[in-house]
């Protein structure tokens, strides 16, 4: 079940490798095992990501989509289309479970738009027609195996580009619209052990220190210092020890997260 965590995850590879430091293997003991740190970023497990949504195929997935996120423009500003670009990558393994053909071919646009603004549109290109293709004919095999491949593409296209602390900034908006939605998924049908996984000590810690070494510019970036707000935020909603997580926090987490999530496209 703790596998839902990795559609939030990061989405990119940075250009510096970190497996020699030591606290990068700490960092990767700790993980899951369906994650790991490729170059100092989080990466999912694609395949275990769609096995552990599979076990929600029953939910209310109207509840838990945004679709209003494939429709947002890039806003401009570099920090926030990063960021956007994260969200929506996440969305789309949501519409894709969901076998939601019109919303995965919005998506599948999306994600192109929001790559452009970014100046890696060529990256993303052919993997964006390859998924609205698959959703149009209804095979939706095809469309899991290619939505695991954008985010390698677009890693590409950051990696010429060297926006390693950009590629952070698609990471951190992917991990929190995915934990929004595991918020979502656990106040349908809250159970004491589901709710555990919204306790995610290591990749807390993760996210904040990839903010808090950001250069200057970025840090100070009021999106930037909007999302760590945000984290610290929703840690103090998370009840101390081995307290369960009930099912009013899980919702009050999810509200924390959604005003973050709404937060990029003002």
């Amino acid at each position: 079940m703790n596998r839902i965590l990795t559609f939030i995850l990061a989405l990119e590879a940075l250009s510096f490798p970190l497996a020699a430091q030591p606290s990068a293997q700490k960092e990767a003991r700790e993980l899951p095992p369906q994650a790991a740190i490729v170059r100092g970023v989080l990466l999912p497990v694609p395949r275990e990501i769609f096995q552990t949504l599979d076990r929600f195929a029953h939910s209310n997935w109207r509840a838990v989509q945004r679709p209003e996120l494939a429709h947002w423009r890039p806003p401009g500003d570099q920090a926030q289309d990063a960021l956007l670009l994260g969200a929506v990558v996440a969305e789309g393994f949501i519409a894709v479970e969901a076998e939601d053909t019109a919303e995965t071919k919005n998506l599948g646009r999306a994600v192109l738009k929001q790559a452009r603004a970014l100046g890696v549109e060529r990256a993303a290109l052919r993997r964006s027609r390859s998924i609205i293709d698959h959703a149009e004919s209804g095979d939706w095999p095809g469309v899991r195996k290619e939505w695991d491949r954008v985010l390698p593409d677009v890693q590409r296209g950051m990696n010429e580009l060297r926006s390693d602390q950009l590629a952070q900034l698609v990471s951190l908006g992917g991990w929190l619209r995915g934990m929004e939605a595991l918020a979502v998924l656990v106040s349908q049908d809250y159970s004491e052990e589901d709710a555990r996984l919204l306790r995610q000590p290591v990749l807390f810690d993760y996210f904040e220190k990839q903010l808090a070494g950001m250069n200057g510019g970025l840090r100070t970036n009021p999106i930037v210092v909007r999302m760590g707000a945000g984290l610290r935020k929703v840690r103090e909603v998370l009840p101390s020890g081995d307290e369960p997580v009930s099912q009013k926090k899980a919702t009050e987490i999810s509200g924390v997260l959604a005003e973050l999530v709404k937060s990029l496209n003002r």
